[in-house]
């Protein structure tokens, strides 16, 4: 029996930042791979 649609994205991992770990909150159009603290665009 195929499961739910909503039920499979519940059971993801939550996505963490690649250089600190801290997990992200991520809107739905987001592709981020770093949370807000490590994305610093005045590097």
């Amino acid at each position: 029996m195929l499961e739910k649609m909503s039920d499979f994205f519940k059971k993801l991992p939550t996505k963490k930042c690649l250089e600190c770990g801290q997990e992200i909150e991520e809107q739905h159009e987001c592709y981020g791979n770093k949370c807000d603290n490590c994305v610093d665009v005045m590097k």
